[in-house]
């Protein structure tokens, strides 16, 4: 089943598929003009999602944001529920002092897993329902009531998440706010910004800071976020499209190649080409 609601004035659209065999998301190579941000419901058994090349065990009654640039499809389609909606149906960062999700939900590195319980199901289970209901329901109001059921899940889920990813960190509203509005200003300019200082900069406050405020929650430092996003991007380019090494150098905001080969080693212990050449055989089974 594939329901769907599109407004040709703005250009926002809004999906729901559930129990569908066929589907994926292909950003690099098929789907960049369709920028749709996913959460995903794993329904069924343990299975397994690939994302970007990467496999992970998605586990029975788990929840998934993914990014709109991200490429993944599913052992299983048919046992996933998901919501896709573009940033023209319901801007996330217009409307994050209502839902706070940008650069937690979406944005952030890390993949979160979200796991379900038996109440919060049923609470998905209900508002799933509603949900399908109003895609049937073609009338003046149908968008609005729509935009308010798709808050309604991402605040859900973004409670989940801060719970289960944070539960022991006495972590305050203004805090969380700065780690994800660092998350979010990385995502923004990780091209052409590589150092802490711009992004300290930017959210008035000293690396250092910065620094301590991460350490509170996450085994990660300011640095390493940059650099594992810039690593996520130049693993997307080199796997999903024939740029060179050089075009990707100069596209990621690096002036060398060298450099940038040697970067990309230190962390994947493999050259760029190394790199391309393996996730070609994988893909061709070899």
């Amino acid at each position: 089943m594939k329901l769907s609601v599109s407004d040709p004035n703005t250009g926002g659209d809004l999906l729901l598929l559930h129990n569908e065999t066929n589907f994926d998301r292909r950003f690099y190579t098929r789907d960049q003009d369709y920028k749709y941000f996913t959460i995903a419901w794993n329904r069924g058994e343990k299975q397994t999602i690939t994302i970007d090349g990467t496999e992970h065990d998605f586990m029975p009654q788990t929840i998934l944001p993914l990014m709109f640039n991200q490429s993944f499809y599913f052992e299983r389609p048919e046992d996933i529920v998901a919501w896709q909606f573009n940033r023209e149906f319901y801007c996330i960062i217009d409307h994050d002092s209502e839902v706070s999700c940008v650069g937690f939900l979406f944005g952030m590195n890390d993949y979160l897993f979200i796991d379900l319980d038996m109440p919060t199901q049923r609470k998905l289970q209900l508002l799933l329902d509603v949900f399908t209901e109003e895609l049937n329901t073609n009338d003046h109001i149908q968008n609005d009531m729509l935009v308010m059921l798709l808050k309604r899940l991402i605040m859900m889920i973004t409670g989940l998440a801060r719970a289960g990813y944070m539960p022991n960190v006495k972590l305050n509203d203004e805090r969380f706010h700065i780690l994800r509005k660092y998350n979010l200003l990385v995502e923004m300019n990780y091209r052409e910004q590589h150092g802490v200082s711009y992004y300290a900069g930017r959210l008035n406050k000293s690396p250092k800071t910065l620094s301590n405020l991460f350490a509170l929650y996450s085994h990660k430092t300011p640095l390493q976020i940059i650099q594992e996003r810039i690593l996520i991007e130049a693993k997307r380019l080199l796997f999903y499209t024939d740029k060179s090494a050089k075009q990707i150098t100069y596209e990621l905001g690096f002036d060398d190649a060298a450099y940038f080969s040697n970067f990309f080693k230190k962390h994947t212990a493999l050259s760029p080409t190394d790199f391309r050449n393996s996730k070609n055989m994988v893909s061709l089974g070899k």
